[in-house]
């Protein structure tokens, strides 16, 4: 296949789990679109030996992407130089101008149109983005100069979007506001429109207990419901708010597609406990289709080849389908 319709892979940190579940999704899946992996070359010959995977590696030259026929039956590499000597170390900082390099192949890649589907690796928040973004989520947008952006957790039973993402809990109240919630309401919509022909119906959950709040100025009265009255007066189909503590039982969720919660344990938690590995998370707002597998490196299980690939398997074939 013309590798314009590839899936471009950012393996990200190089001593986590990505590896060891890309290897596994690719004996599962059968996949139209060819795979392109921006990794070094090193490392995942280290880790295909460690985890006893077996493949053919076909080099890829980034600059000359358009010139292959590309199928699965290898594994397609743009190769990323990483001085390892070890398949798995500890993670550190030594690895962030590997991860950054890796980063601007594939936005170069993006940017330039030659392939509109990409899947992003997990990376160390502490040690990567170092306190200047918050997620990847934020990292992407800012190099393709998107403000507006939402973390679209997918199932499609119930997908959730938390309002704010990686954010202490403590800020959490005062980066809420009516322009946000409209914002991440509109590119959820729109999604959906796009993708699958449907306005889907959206609640909105309350940041206080019951919607209730000792303090003069409750965030839920002041904010939330102004911003529901807003959207629903444009014929968005969303209500609310919604007691958190209460709205994720079986009879509620039925009635809705998606759940926007103001803060990311609110609605990470339970979709989580909900549908375990089986969601995905999309970028919304970006000029192409950005999914990730909906975990981090998960530095105490690398190496022991024991982590389930069931996210980045539907991540896969999310783009393969799309």
């Amino acid at each position: 296949m013309n590798s314009r319709y590839s899936i471009l892979v950012i393996a990200g940190e190089p001593n986590s789990v990505f590896l060891e579940i890309y290897f596994k999704s690719l004996k599962k899946l059968k996949i139209k679109k060819p795979l392109i992996l921006i990794v070094s070359l090193k490392l995942i010959k280290l880790q295909m030996k460690k985890l006893k995977f077996k493949r053919k590696i076909k080099i890829i030259n980034p600059d000359e992407i358009l010139n292959y026929k590309l199928d699965n039956n290898y594994l397609n590499i743009i190769d990323v130089d990483y001085k390892q000597s070890k398949a798995f170390e500890k993670i550190t900082s030594k690895s962030n101008n590997y991860i950054q390099k890796s980063f601007e192949i594939g936005f170069n890649i993006l940017k330039e149109n030659k392939i509109k589907n990409l899947i992003t690796g997990p990376i160390s928040k502490k040690t990567f983005l170092n306190k200047k973004y918050l997620g990847l989520t934020e990292y992407i947008s800012d190099n393709f100069k998107i403000k507006k952006n939402a973390m679209l957790i997918y199932n499609k039973k119930l997908s959730v979007c938390p309002l704010t993402t990686h954010l202490p809990l403590k800020k959490v109240s005062k980066k809420i506001n009516k322009k946000l919630i409209i914002e991440k309401v509109k590119l959820i919509n729109k999604f959906y429109v796009n993708k699958f022909k449907l306005k889907p119906k959206i609640a909105i959950l309350s940041l206080n207990p019951h919607g209730e709040s000792i303090d003069k100025f409750n965030e839920d009265e002041k904010i939330i419901k102004p911003a529901i009255k807003y959207l629903r007066k444009f014929k968005y189909k969303v209500s609310g708010p919604y007691s958190a503590d209460t709205f994720f039982l079986k009879g509620n969720m039925e009635n809705f597609k998606v759940v926007i919660g103001m803060y990311h344990d609110q609605v990470l938690t339970p979709i989580k406990t909900l549908f375990n590995y089986d969601a995905i998370n999309i970028t919304l707002g970006l000029p192409m289709l950005r999914v990730s597998p909906d975990h981090g490196p998960n530095e105490k299980m690398i190496g022991k080849n024991i982590s389930n690939p069931l996210s980045l398997i539907k991540a896969i074939k999310f783009l393969d389908n799309n």
